[in-house]
């Protein structure tokens, strides 16, 4: 314990870099050949796309990997020492580059155009690009990106905590993505235990499974959100004509975060799936019908609307339960606050939705900074 207290101090280069330590502790779980984990649970898993990570490895002459932090259908995520910057870093190891196609080009050009606007305010929210590079494995070559290292998405905060949704006077600067740390003593945590309690891992021929390692809360610890993760990032200067986010969180979709659930679901009791016509529904059961001055915008209304604006598929029109029965959580005067901000935001046309500035000096936002 007091050794990872210790080392938690700051750390400045003194010309040297950091020696690689030795994760040879043999003291490790071993998972059955025969039990599916982590990545292998994915729908469309092939081990060959995957490079075969080990803990203790060192990547480019300079990478340390010192646990496996996540995984995803298209990469890795490790945390790893910077032996040469004497520093923390997540590595985030993509599949083999002829799996990827366009996907992982675009995300490499969307963070070298981030980096361009180093002097804009919001910067420092949006996740850096440290380094990039391609390693090779066994079945082709595996872009790797490097970032600063971060705590864990706000969708793993929610689910540590037993309501699944974010306490009203949560200890942090804003709700986005994923959450800064003040300082290493996290992630040199992470490395004390990963030597001392070495991860579960499933080996096989060639590769391991491990596990995840979960980031342990210190108090005091967490910091400013930021956002990451630009693969699917498009450009607001280009005109798109597909979809650019998920189905459910389309505007005004504004209630997941706080209220631990979408306002909106848009499943079709006919196809079992998402529809948009069923989205529309939802929506118009919580909101009222659409005003003519959209529909006439739309390009699509016709698909959904008749000439009179009537909306096509009444029979998914049902009684839904108002938005002030909807929020479960608040009381009172700090309840009507909060719905007269949401009502700011849920509103058909994009002109009359308030601003980001605009909400963020709304009197509900203001009391909870008070």
């Amino acid at each position: 314990m007091l050794s990872w207290l210790l080392r938690s101090l700051p750390r400045f280069p003194l010309g040297r870099t950091w020696r690689p330590l030795n994760f040879s502790n043999p003291n490790f779980g071993r998972i059955s050949a025969n039990q599916i984990v982590e990545e292998e649970t994915l729908p469309d898993y092939i081990a060959s796309r995957y490079y075969p990570t080990r803990i203790g490895e060192i990547i480019m002459d300079r990478y340390q990997v010192i646990g496996k932090l996540g995984y995803g259908t298209t990469s890795t995520v490790w945390l790893a020492r910077d032996m040469n910057c004497r520093s923390y870093v997540t590595l985030k190891i993509f599949i083999k580059a002829a799996s990827m196609g366009q996907q992982l080009h675009n995300e490499l050009k969307m963070y070298q155009r981030l980096d361009r606007a180093s002097k804009r305010p919001g910067r420092p929210a949006i996740r850096s690009l440290r380094d990039s590079f391609h390693i090779d494995g066994p079945e082709g070559n595996h872009q790797c990106l490097v970032h600063p290292p971060l705590f864990e998405s706000v969708w793993e905060f929610l689910h540590r905590n037993p309501i699944q949704r974010l306490p009203k006077h949560l200890d942090i600067k804003a709700n986005n993505i994923m959450f800064e740390l003040a300082d290493d003593s996290v992630f040199i945590k992470s490395e004390d235990d990963e030597l001392q309690n070495p991860s579960p891992r499933k080996e096989l021929d060639v590769r391991a499974i491990y596990l995840s390692r979960e980031l342990e809360i210190l108090p005091g610890k967490i910091d400013a959100p930021v956002l990451c993760d630009f693969g699917s990032a498009t450009l607001g200067s280009i005109e798109h004509s597909e979809d650019v986010q998920p189905d459910i969180y389309r505007a005004p979709e504004i209630w997941n975060i706080f209220e631990g659930g979408s306002l909106f679901t848009g499943h079709d009791p006919e196809f079992k799936a998402y529809r948009s016509r069923a989205h529309l529904a939802e929506m118009i059961n919580l909101l009222g019908p659409p005003p003519p001055s959209l529909l006439a915008r739309g390009k699509q209304t016709h698909r959904f609307f008749s000439d009179t604006g009537e909306f096509r598929e009444a029979t998914l029109l049902q009684n839904m339960t108002p938005l002030d029965q909807r929020e479960t959580t608040l009381e009172g005067e700090d309840k009507e606050s909060f719905l007269r901000m949401m009502r700011r935001k849920l509103q058909w046309e994009p002109e009359k939705r308030s601003s980001a500035q605009e909400l963020a000096e709304d009197e509900w936002i203001c009391r909870q900074i008070d």
